[in-house]
């Protein structure tokens, strides 16, 4: 293999396609990724990638483009630079980070935003592309440049990037090679240009041309078209005439441009191909303004009269006649709306002539009304509009523009006349004509032939030019119309002649009928003529406008004859004035007389820079010929149109400076001229004539040539001057002082044309004068009188713009001398708006540049500025002065920052001495709302920015005591702290941040020093002074703009390689600082421990390691002083709180800080044990509010709030009451975002446990805010009590509430006696009984979760918790719920407890089966009738131990007979608190395991079965409504012989002699299964009664063959195991109704809800209680709804209503712990009764090992408890029957269809809240039925 060699070239390039790499040495790429290349082989390079330096390895050479570098070397390194324009690299890097935010965007579903930003990167990519291509001409490089920073610029701001600022080539500005003020305007013209955008784009109505932005910039402009076919059936030659049009004007703008057109579809000239280029130029602003611009093109054909006359031969060719015309609207093109494309091509649709008497010009007006169809015939052009004059246009486009593209000019003058620009154009047009038809039968075919003639009558050859791109031509024909009267021909020509031959010419016109047969046509002669002379007898040319000709007839030999027309009228006006009569008689001059009958009218348009139309200026310009004239012509000037004047301002000038020198001698003239040369350039100044300014400018510096004016000038400026500071009259000084900068440029020019002309004469005589000239300006400033307070104004605003040329001729540092004195000879507190205005002029000059001059000027003008910005204690400054303040100071830093240093060192002295204070007390007065706040912060950054060393030592020294210093570092130190927590800057500007915060960096160091030298020492220490810097310094490190980690990769590299990490600096700073400190130090703590642990928590380990030893410093110091370090240990976790919760700290931070300390601590060993106490506290406390945090910003509510309960209690640990109740608050919340109410009641709680019931004031760390006008312990213990309280009762914890409210009612009865609140409080208390009698309250079930595994935070791993369900929610619900929380984590489907492998291993595992709660043994329920509601409550709430079930098979499996080995594993969980608490999961401290063996699981299944049966029973007795189906599936599955109700299995298993020797110690458990066994025949007894009674009489043979198996199922029973009754008790002896189904008792406590974990038996309860009894006859059922039942007399069992009214169901002894409602039993085949152990719904429960026998009082041994049921559900069987089958494969009763099923769940729902009302008895006389509200106790 060849040898891998060094590449030259190649040293860059870009994966254009993904390479995956087989392992080492390949290196991955993705498209798109840069790499730097070391070496080749082959086909292989080696490198790396340039965004991860450490990944190197080899690639393939055809997976990357090469990319163009150059190699920098510096020193021993190789820079690689691309080698692209740095525009290209910017659009490289702005793509980098606009796409990883595009992703961003994509992942947080910001559609919009993604779209936008996916089409300005295509943009971007498009132009990048263009941009590399080096294709572009010039013009539209610079236009993409500009698209490309302005697209850059604009998606930075929306995407809220940072601003670049960028110098006037859209080049990146350099921070450090610009000064402060510069950046500063920099940034703001940016935002400007960026905000003026974005209005566009949202606004949308101005589409983002480049154009448009450059065309309301520029004065001239120009259109290019470019035509590139046409298409028209002519069949003849063509003239088209193009032009720009005004269709509301209905006038043409532009001359002609005229393309011949060849008959053969091409242009007469061939070579014209592909070369039809037209500019129309001079377009001003006044032409864009328009409302609509028209494109027109005029088609004339040039050939037969008809083109219908077949015979050719016969015919008169060459005759031009109307075709048609195209017109397209081109308003939006020319204002630069619409895009403007060289290469689109626009279609203009023809419309030809229709009638004869249709002109042209008619036609226009009608085809730009209505849109007819062209029929594919017109005009293809392209065109764009062009920014400048044709020599710009020139430059700018010369892909376009070249030397052979045709120019047409306006019909007019441009708005700006440039000298040297000499045009002499005459447009006339020929309008219209009338003509009699005289003795011809028909209306004659006028042509009109148009000549050039001189006095002679000769045509001057080529004088006339049909249009631009044409010839000259000696003639013109008109085009003719057939048979018409009045002709309108409205043909413009342009007449350019000579301006000497202009006096001597005119214009004639022929008139000449055409036949359209050429032998007749030969014959024709001119029928008549007319003429007119283009200049009048007094010299001024031929008026604009319109002109009615006289039309002359006679021979048309004579017409030829000047001298026969010449000497008669040639336009009818004159006519009229010399009185002509036009009769035969006085026409007959010379054969040529006036027709009356005939008229023709044309109209004519002057475009001349040497032809004046107005006598007055013709005569001043001729003055030489009327000198006696001369001074009423100078007078006449002002009122000369100012039009005229400008188009003829280099000759008026000239004549003016004439007049001036040939009188040099007397000053007779002088003023005139003056004031006429005043008049002029006040006219220029008008904003109609601004363009003219570089006109002046070039005449002063080309062709003015007066060297003695100046002598002329002066004098009279002097006597104007003098005149007016005496308080005289002087009408024209005002406009004078307007016109000072032009005055004194013609001063400036005249002397230094006469400096050339006699080498430096009179050099000091100009000195004097001008010296003179400016103390005469002085005095006017010192007038007192009041009519010069405007002169005084207007002289400070024109003074400044005089210097520039003054300089040139006058010595600079007495004309500073000058301006001093100007400036102080105003009195001070007089025009200082206007002084500071003027100064502001004077720092822009060139003369401040000179460092002699500031010498002079800077103390005045610093002077100036701290009296008015120091006034602001007198009275508030206006808003528009300190404008003008800011923008004085602004230009006066600008030059001093551009000058060399030791120019500008005393400057900057002067300034900083003068103002460095006055600025800063400036930006401390102002709001943060001001708007020049920030060019005032930027002021105050560039004079300390431009301070050197010396400076600041300079400084210090100027404070005459120690306390002003101080005063002063003070300020200083809180105003950099505000400017640094508040920045007057946007956001976006990081630049101008990062330049603001070097130089304060450089500020703070240069004081901290002073702080050193002057006030450490004791006496002179202090600690205000040292606080205030401390905190500033933490406060500067702290700052967002400085943590770099926060940012892009890209904006991270910039800052560190620009500015370096300035954090670290300071930070060393803090650090000398505080050791310098010594034993002051004690001043500082705790006051300095928050802002240094602020500073340490910067994730910069230097910076940590720097710093965190200073703790060590602070602990030591207190210790030393206290013998402890409380305080600070104190404020450690208090701020350490507040810190970490915003964001700060990290692992790595716990490590160093207790590395650190630790360290210090080991050479103390006093300090040692309590410094490792203190760490290993903080970083307990660190270590909670890590997770704290991380859990913070996480979905999951349930880690957040574990976190919080941990912080809680590490503060009550530790003692921090105030942190405590922080944080419980934080838990109290988030409880409540979860509408965990009970859990939220919890919580607050432990509040109120820390207040007592006293008027002890609160302290502040026990207040909250939200109960902040509780001021004493009783107030808000009360506050709280009562919001509990709300919480309680809408998380249905009733119990709860009537607890507190009766701790409130004792307060109100027995301490503050207010009974008021009491009756509230008992009213209160009487609806939370009512409410736990007759509401619902769902049983939530309880869930067991284990976390296991490493990869889970450390609060949860390997741990296993209790969580409280919800209202009706399922496992799987909760379980999915789980897993989204952790999607990384994997399902067990296992319920036994994992190995330690599974522990330890880094993945995450989650187990979670539902557990049932153990009731606690409450001992004021022992022995008494408690009603359900109130026991049911118990059951699930108040539960600190849990249970879990499931099946173990032990011994030899009997497949017959599974139950005889069928053991339970059973598992008692115990969590830390009883549920519900503070949280709805408390962690599981204890997990124990017992069995349960099949006989006791037997006794259990067997005591569960009757009480379902009972608890039936007493259902269907309660509600008559119930369907019957439920009822039927229970007593059939138990009786039916085919299933054998379950117990036969027993039977066989354990009632044999073998088992009986086998277990002698179960004979008690045995006897008890037997006695199960007979006390379920009188339960089924009863039921079965009931179903009787119900049953329908479908279901008849049902009901009578399930008696059958009864009787015989009784027999064998009752044969077996002896005969059991229900004993009646007398309802008498008890205070209250008791059920007999109640007296049955169950030995052990086995929760029903154990047997079936998911959910059990939705139940209604009754209201009222019913005792079943022995009784003779069987029920009849009553008609009507609220029936009362009639009572059995039979001898089964009588249902009996007891006497006594009650709200309460069938009570239960409470110490029994019974289970909740009946849920389906589970006396199943016992093949499916129990699950594998990988099914996590088992749901069977131990029992309890205690006998509670001892607690019967008259009950049968085993006589089953019955709930008592209120109201009871339809939905007997639990939902587990219908739904869950996967879980209970078979049910009690198997015959139970699939069908049935769903029916029977229909039932169920549709019944599920109805309710009944039940009345009392007949026999009690009593009516009052009472409605009992549903209560369900469910478990879903």
């Amino acid at each position: 293999m060849a040898p891998w060699r060094k590449t030259d070239k190649e040293r860059s390039g870009v994966a254009i396609y993904n390479f995956k790499g087989a392992g080492e040495p390949q290196l991955p790429l993705q498209i798109g990724d840069v790499v730097h290349i070391l070496e080749s082989c082959e086909d292989w390079y080696k490198g790396y990638l340039v965004r991860h330096k450490g990944l190197e390895g080899i690639f393939p050479k055809s997976f990357i483009h090469i990319k163009e570098v150059t190699v920098e070397k510096k020193r021993n390194t190789e820079n690689i630079v691309p080698a692209e324009i740095p525009l290209v690299q910017e659009v490289t890097t702005t793509l980098w980070e606009w796409g990883s935010i595009w992703k961003q965007l994509y992942v947080a579903n910001k559609k919009e935003r993604f779209r936008q930003v996916q089409s300005m990167m295509y943009d971007l990519m498009e132009w990048r592309s263009q941009l590399l291509s080096g294709t572009l001409p010039k013009d539209e490089l610079k236009e993409l440049k500009q698209k490309v920073t302005s697209k850059i610029d604009y998606g930075n701001k929306i995407l809220e990037l940072d601003l670049i600022v960028r110098d006037e080539d859209g080049n990146i500005l350099d921070p450090d090679k610009t000064s402060v003020i510069s950046l500063f305007h920099a940034h703001e013209e940016a935002t400007n240009k960026i905000t003026e955008r974005i209005k566009e784009e949202m606004s949308k109505d101005q589409p983002d041309y480049g154009t448009y932005s450059r065309i309301s910039s520029s004065p001239t402009y120009s259109l290019y078209v470019f035509v590139r076919n046409f298409v028209c059936r002519i069949g003849e030659d063509a003239e088209l005439f193009m032009s720009l049009y005004d269709p509301q004007k209905h006038t043409v703008i532009s001359e002609n441009y005229l393309v011949r057109w060849g008959s053969k579809g091409f242009p007469k000239e061939i070579d014209m191909l592909n070369n039809l280029k037209v500019v129309f130029t001079d377009l001003g602003n006044k032409d864009l303004n328009r409302d609509k611009v028209y494109l027109i093109c005029q088609i004339v054909r040039v050939g037969r009269m008809d083109l219908r006359d077949s015979n050719t031969k016969k015919c008169t060719q060459g005759l031009r006649r109307p075709f048609g015309v195209a017109v397209m609207d081109i308003t939006d093109t020319i204002k630069g709306k619409a895009e403007s494309d060289e290469e689109k091509q626009h279609f203009i649709p023809f419309h030809p002539v229709v009638a004869e008497n249709d002109s042209l010009h008619s036609l226009l007006g009608k085809v730009t009304a209505s849109k007819g169809d062209s029929g594919g015939q017109g005009l293809w052009v392209t065109m764009k509009m062009l920014v400048g004059d044709m020599s710009q246009i020139r430059k700018d486009y010369p892909h376009l523009v070249d030397r052979t593209t045709v120019v047409a000019r306006k019909l007019g003058f441009p708005e700006i006349i440039m000298p040297g620009d000499i045009r002499n154009d005459i447009y006339v047009t020929l309008s219209m004509g009338d003509f009699d038809k005289y003795n011809k039968t028909t209306q004659r075919n006028v042509e009109v032939i148009m000549c050039v003639c001189d006095e002679e009558g000769k045509v001057i050859p080529n004088a006339i030019c049909l249009g631009a791109g044409d010839k000259p031509v000696s003639e013109y024909r008109s085009v003719l119309y057939y048979q018409v009267k009045q002709p309108r021909w409205m043909e413009t020509l342009k007449v350019a002649v000579p301006i000497e031959d202009m006096q001597r010419i005119h214009l004639r016109f022929m008139f000449r009928h055409r036949s359209s047969q050429e032998s007749k046509d030969k014959g024709e002669k001119n029928f008549a003529m007319a003429y007119v002379k283009l200049m009048k007898e007094d010299g001024t040319t031929l008026q604009d406008g319109s002109h009615e000709l006289v039309v002359l007839k006679g021979d048309s030999k004579k017409m030829e004859d000047s001298s026969a027309y010449l000497t008669l009228p040639s336009a009818r006006q004159h006519v009229e004035n010399r009185g002509l009569t036009l009769s035969r008689s006085a026409s007959s001059v010379g054969g040529l007389s006036v027709s009356a009958r005939d008229a023709f009218s044309i109209s004519t348009l002057v475009c001349s820079t040497k032809l004046t139309q107005n006598v007055g200026l013709l005569g001043l310009l001729k003055w030489r010929m009327k000198p006696e004239l001369l001074q009423e012509n100078l007078e006449k000037l002002k009122i000369v149109d100012g039009e005229e004047v400008v188009k003829f301002l280099q000759d008026t000038l000239d004549a003016l400076f004439n007049i001036m020198m040939e009188h040099s001698h007397s000053d007779e003239y002088d003023i005139l001229v003056f004031d006429a040369l005043i008049y002029i350039i006040g006219l220029i100044a008008d904003r109609k004539f601004q363009h003219f300014n570089t006109v002046l400018e070039a005449y002063i510096q080309q062709h003015f040539s007066a060297t003695l004016a100046y002598k002329k000038l002066m004098t009279v400026l002097k006597t104007y001057l003098d005149t007016s500071s005496r308080g005289e009259q002087c009408e024209p000084i005002l406009r004078t002082l307007k016109a000072l900068e032009y005055v004194f440029k013609f001063i400036v020019r005249s002397r230094t044309l006469f400096s050339q002309l006699y080498e430096g004469k009179e050099q000091t005589e100009f000195e004097e004068s001008m010296r003179r000239l400016f103390e005469s300006i002085n005095n006017l400033m010192k007038s007192q009188y009041k009519t010069t307070i405007l002169l005084q104004v207007a002289a400070l605003k024109y003074i400044p713009s005089v210097l520039q040329d003054v300089e040139t001729v006058f010595d600079a540092k007495l004309l500073s001398q000058l301006l001093y004195e100007f400036y102080t000879c105003i009195p001070p507190v007089k025009l200082q708006k206007q002084k500071v205005q003027s100064m502001n002029e004077i720092v822009r000059s060139n003369l401040f540049k000179k460092q002699e001059c500031r010498d002079i000027l800077l103390p005045v003008i610093t002077k100036e500025l701290k009296e008015l910005l120091e006034q602001r204690e007198e009275q508030q400054l206006q808003l528009q002065e300190k404008k003008y303040c800011v923008e004085l100071l602004n230009s006066i830093l600008e030059v001093l920052s551009y000058q060399e240093a030791e120019s500008t060192y005393h400057h900057i002295q002067e300034l900083m001495v003068q103002l460095l204070r006055t600025v800063n007390r400036t930006v401390i007065s102002m709001g943060r709302d001001d708007t020049l706040i920030s060019h005032f912060v930027a002021c105050m950054t560039a004079i300390l920015n431009q301070m050197d060393n010396q400076h600041y030592s300079f400084y210090i020294e100027t404070f005459q005591t120690s306390s002003e210093l101080v005063d002063f570092l003070m300020e200083t130190f809180i105003m950099f702290k505000d400017l640094i927590g508040k920045n007057v800057y946007p956001s976006d500007w990081m630049a101008m941040s990062m330049v603001q915060n070097r130089v304060f960096l450089r500020a703070i160091k240069k004081f901290a020093e002073t702080m050193n030298q002057k006030f450490l020492e004791n006496m002179d220490f202090e600690v205000q002074l040292w606080n205030n810097y401390f905190h500033l310094a933490v406060a500067f490190i702290t700052q967002d703009s400085l943590q770099l980690e926060h940012f892009s990769h890209a904006k991270y590299n910039k800052i560190l390689n620009k500015y370096g990490d300035m954090r670290r600096l300071i930070g060393f700073a803090i650090r000398d600082m505080w050791y310098k400190l010594g034993q002051n130090k004690i001043c500082f703590i705790p006051g300095m421990v928050g802002p240094i642990l602020e500073m340490t928590l910067i994730p910069e380990v230097e910076l940590r390691k720097a710093t965190i030893p200073i703790f060590f410093d602070m602990m030591l110091c207190e210790y030393h002083k206290t013998g402890e370090f409380k305080k600070f240990e104190n404020e450690i976790i208090l701020h350490l709180d507040h810190e970490v919760e915003g964001g700060r700290g990290d692992e790595q931070y716990m490590q160093l800080f207790e590395s650190i300390l630790m360290e210090c601590s080991s050479e103390y060993r006093d300090i040692s044990k309590t410094v490792e106490n203190f760490v290993n506290l903080v970083r307990g406390l660190l270590e909670k509010l890590l997770d704290y945090r991380t859990v913070m910003n996480d979905e999951s509510r349930d880690n957040r709030m574990s976190c919080t309960v941990n912080l809680l209690n590490f503060y009550k640990d530790i003692n921090r009451e105030g942190m405590y109740i922080r944080y419980l608050y934080k838990l109290r919340d988030l409880h409540l975002d979860c509408e965990n109410y009970t859990e939220a009641a919890y919580t607050l709680l432990l509040h109120t446990s820390l207040l007592k019931w006293s008027d002890e004031q609160c302290a502040p760390q026990v207040m909250q805010t939200e109960f902040q006008y509780s001021h004493t312990h009783r107030q808000l213990k009360e506050n709280l009590y009562e919001k509990i309280i709300e919480y309680f009762d809408k998380g249905k914890m009733w119990e709860e509430s009537i607890s507190l409210c009766k701790e409130l009612a004792e307060q109100y009865e027995m301490e503050v006696f207010d009974y008021e609140l009491l009756s509230q409080n008992l009213i209160q208390q009487a609806k939370f009984y009512e409410n736990i009698m007759k509401i619902l309250r769902p049983k939530p079930d309880y869930f067991a979760v284990g976390y296991y595994g490493q990869g889970f935070p450390t609060f949860l791993r390997n741990k296993v918790f209790i969580y409280r369900g919800k209202e009706y929610e399922r496992r799987e619900d909760f379980q999915a719920q789980l897993m989204t929380q952790f999607p990384n984590a994997e399902k067990m489907n296992t319920t036994s407890a994992p190995g330690e492998d599974m522990k330890n291993s880094p993945g995450q595992y989650i187990q979670c089966f539902t557990v049932q709660p153990v009731l606690e043994e409450h001992t004021r329920f022992k022995n008494k009738p408690v009603p359900d509601q109130i026991i049911n409550f118990y059951k699930s709430n108040y539960v600190q131990r849990f249970h879990y079930s499931r099946p173990v098979r032990k011994g030899s499996v009997d497949p017959e007979n599974e139950f005889a080995s069928m053991w339970i594993e059973r598992t008692s969980f115990v969590t830390a608190y009883k549920l519900p608490g503070i949280l709805r999961w408390f962690e599981v401290v204890s997990m124990s395991q017992a069995t349960i063996s099949p006989l006791e699981n037997a006794i259990e299944t067997m005591s569960m079965t009757n009480e379902k049966i009972l608890m039936m029973i007493n259902q269907y007795q309660s509600d008559e409504n119930l369907p019957i189906n439920p009822l039927s599936m229970l007593l059939n599955g138990i009786v039916d012989p085919a299933v054998m109700g379950g117990f036969a299995k027993y039977e066989k298993a354990f009632f044999t002699d073998e088992y009986a020797k086998d277990h002698p110690e179960d004979q008690e458990k045995l006897n008890r299964l037997k006695d199960l066994i007979a006390w379920q025949i009188p339960f089924l007894g009863a039921g079965i009664k009931i179903h009787e009674k119900r049953v329908s009489d479908n279901l008849r043979p049902f009901h009578d063959r399930m008696e059958e198996c009864f009787k015989h199922l009784k027999i064998k029973v009752e044969k077996q195991y002896g005969v059991r009754e229900l004993p009646d008790f007398d309802d008498k002896r008890v205070g209250r109704p008791r059920s007999m189904l109640r007296s049955y008792r169950q030995m052990s406590v086995i929760s029903l809800a154990s047997m079936n974990s998911d959910c059990s038996t939705p139940v209604k309860m009754a209201s009222e209680s019913f005792e079943l009894e022995v009784a003779p006859r069987k029920p009849s059922k009553s008609e009507s709804e609220e029936n009362v039942r009639q009572i059995s007399t039979q001898s089964e069992v009588k249902l009996r209503r007891s006497r006594k009214r009650t709200k309460r169901s069938s009570v239960v002894f409470a110490d029994e712990k019974t289970a909740p409602e009946l849920s389906d039993m589970k006396c199943l085949s016992r093949k499916y009764e129990f699950m594998s152990d990988t099914n996590l719904s088992e749901h069977l429960v131990a029992p309890q090992k205690t006998s509670l026998l001892k607690q019967m009082s008259f009950a049968s041994r085993s006589m089953p408890t019955i709930p008592g049921l209120t109201l009871s559900v339809a939905c007997t069987p639990a939902a587990d029957e219908i739904n869950a089958s996967h879980r209970l494969s078979q049910q009690i009763f198997p015959s139970t269809s699939e069908g049935d099923k769903k029916t029977l769940k229909k039932k169920r729902v549709n019944q599920f809240f109805k309710t009944k009302r039940m009345s009392k008895p007949p026999e009690d006389g009593k009516h009052s039925g009472e409605r009992h509200s549903e209560s369900l106790s469910t478990e879903l």
